[in-house]
């Protein structure tokens, strides 16, 4: 045997004394001698363990990187699971704001704003190719959006833009508009633009697909990258361990939305107008591990987009200080009022440290703001700025309406019918009223071999960004959906809605509709209607006549016949001269009336009705004949409520 095989001593060859694994690398193991020690079989770590070592090292190398694009680039939302953050600090002697490695981030020094270097990868990540048809940009009705008649009610209304410029935008900020395509400011941005600059508050009423977000983000961000970071944070005690040190992060700007789906939707728009300037746009909602949100907002938050709960949830963690807080955005304001959050958004604006009206600026927008939402919306604004963008709270002439009489036996066979003959392009999203009936007809669906998913407020949040994704991508391209994705979402290339189940609020069907049609694009939109859902029968004809749109003969004689046995049209009604949403401070004394009755007998279009008490002017008041208990027992003045 060839010793030399086997080590290099002279002496006898001995037996190799085992040595355990995690002793065989120090200096007095017999059998290490660097690398391999005197050992012939020079034992050395193997190239897969090297290779996974490595492997670990480069998974977590952006962990403590600052700045909103890690060497990852950007998924279509975000992933609380890659931690790329946005990092940085403030040094308050020299008005410094500097990430600490990502060049990719830009940063604020000396009172002048960096922006960062070009990067291809990233921009091709956030702004797409110009082919790329997951990034809906302008349709081939834009140029009508100049036809649209805009109402601006308010003291001293700033004179609209007719083009993105500077100013009053900032040059960094057109040049990310110039990468997303932006060619001509819509109808809503042209005044809202200069409304924000001016620093007045904003109620602002939009047909869907108009440009919403952009008509708040532009002017937000142009002024966060001119005025620069905030100057007077509260002072760190650098001599306590980092644990015990104030872990809050100070946003300059909130935006709250009602859905998890929406919020992730702003977020993206805005890390995509915030690129490579100093601004970090930060989100948070339920649904996600909030252990992951709270190390990317520790990281450095100057745009928060949030869900109302967990950002009170937040709050309640000492995690969230709103009291450097410049601009406050309600998006889809009348929805969040409407739906239950009130409570939660009162606690955020007047009960937290968050400035005063008088010291902030406030800004709301949505499709519909029925007069009620006004009135309520009153005490969170000051001396605002009243915007009616087109036939407010009414639909766009680029969707195509149809209404069906379709009994509810009937349905899934018109429906199979309507998928079936569709020579439509583009995706199908498909309405009902429940999550129940969202997942049946789903599974009916993909039992008669037509890809689907589905998405409602009892799946997951990472099956519905799921359902989402596969939606957007048009693996599945149809979805059938819950009112949970009815409320602002933007998803590109929808050719055809279809509300399966019709909602009892025309406010809801005007949103669901505007899910096609965006951004000047046509679409077309299919309501199954039967005698269930007349109480919407007099609004849906308005709907319809407002958009140029055919009357079905059967639908007139259903709203003839409701008139024979009430005083309205049924339904909350569509207000004066058919604006779902007029400033009614103009109209203070307007009545509404609700028609046929129910609960909402106070709200709505007072045809034929009887006058509104006084305590509910405000309101739009009025009330029907007949049907309405509450209204009969007024009409007779023999009891109050």
């Amino acid at each position: 045997m060839n010793d030399s095989n086997h080590g290099g001593s002279s002496g006898p060859q001995q037996g190799s004394r085992y040595v355990p694994p995690h002793m065989r690398t120090r200096s007095d193991n017999p059998r290490s001698n660097g690398r391999g020690g005197g050992s012939s079989s020079n034992w050395t770590a193997s190239s897969d363990h090297a290779q996974r070592s490595d492997s670990w090292q480069s998974s977590r190398s952006d962990y403590g990187r600052s700045g909103g694009w890690n060497d990852r680039g950007y998924s279509n939302r975000p992933n609380f699971y890659e931690r790329g953050s946005y990092g940085g600090k403030y040094s308050r002697g020299d008005q410094e704001y500097m990430p600490r490695r990502d060049e990719s981030q830009g940063y604020w020094k000396n009172g002048v704003h960096h922006i960062a270097p070009r990067n291809p990868r990233i921009e091709h990540d956030l702004f797409g190719a110009p082919e790329d048809n997951d990034r809906q940009h302008t349709g081939i009705n834009f140029e009508k959006y100049d036809d649209i008649p805009v109402e601006a009610s308010g003291t001293d209304v700033p004179e609209p833009v007719t083009q993105f410029t500077s100013p009053p935008l900032d040059q960094h900020l057109l040049g990310n508009v110039d990468l997303a395509r932006y060619t001509t400011p819509t109808p809503v941005q042209k005044y809202s633009i200069p409304i924000v600059e001016a620093g007045r508050d904003l109620m602002a009423c939009a047909q869907t697909g108009s440009g919403k977000t952009a008509g708040f983000l532009f002017p937000l961000l142009s002024k966060l990258f001119s005025d620069g970071p905030i100057a007077n944070l509260p002072p760190q005690d650098m001599n306590k361990p980092s644990y015990l040190r104030n872990r809050k992060a100070y946003p300059s700007v909130i935006i709250l939305s009602p859905t998890r789906e929406l919020t992730c939707q702003i977020y993206d728009e805005a890390r995509k107008f915030a690129y490579r300037s100093w601004v970090r746009p930060c989100v948070v909602y339920g649904g996600a591990d909030i252990g992951q949100q709270l190390r990317q907002i520790e990281r450095g938050c100057d745009l928060l987009v949030a869900t109302p709960g967990r950002l009170v949830d937040l709050i309640e963690r000492a995690r969230i200080s709103l009291s450097q807080i410049k601009y406050l955005v309600l998006d889809e304001a009348d929805r969040m009022l409407d739906m239950g959050f009130e409570p939660q958004i009162r606690r955020i604006v007047e009960k937290e440290d968050m400035p005063g009206v008088q010291d902030r600026v406030t800004l709301m927008f949505s499709a519909t703001f029925p007069r009620d939402i006004q009135f309520l919306a009153r005490d969170f604004l000051k001396d605002y700025i009243f915007l009616s963008v087109g036939r407010v709270g009414s639909t766009s002439e680029n969707i195509t309406q149809k209404i069906e009489y379709v009994e509810d036996e009937d349905k899934r066979s018109v429906l199979l019918d309507i998928l079936h003959s569709s020579e439509l392009g583009g995706l199908t999203l498909i309405f009902v009223e429940t999550k129940r009936m969202a997942d049946v007809l789903c599974d009916f669906l993909l039992s008669q071999n037509f890809p689907a998913t589905a998405i409602h407020g009892d799946r997951t949040q990472r099956e519905r960004e799921r359902a989402l994704d596969s939606f957007r991508n048009a693996r599945t391209p149809i979805m059938v959906a819950t009112a949970v994705a009815a409320r602002g979402l933007d998803i590109a290339n929808v050719g055809h809605v279809i509300s399966y189940d019709l909602p009892t609020d025309i406010d809801d069907y005007v949103h669901r509709i505007g899910r096609t049609g965006r951004a000047g694009n046509t679409g077309a939109a299919t309501a199954f209607f039967n005698r269930g859902n007349k109480g919407i029968a007099g609004d849906l004809i308005d709907i319809l006549k407002e958009a140029n749109q055919e009357v079905p003969s059967w639908l007139e004689s259903i709203v003839r016949e409701n008139r024979m046995y009430s005083g309205g049209k049924g339904g909350r009604g569509r207000g004066r001269g058919g604006f779902g949403s007029r400033d009614f401070r103009k109209y203070p004394q307007q009545g509404g009336g609700g028609g046929s009755g129910g609960d909402n007998w106070y709200r709505g279009n007072n045809s034929g009705g009887y006058p509104a008490p006084d305590m509910y002017n405000s309101y739009g008041g009025g009330y029907g004949r007949g049907s309405n208990p509450v209204a009969v027992q007024y009409q007779n003045k023999t009891s109050w409520f």
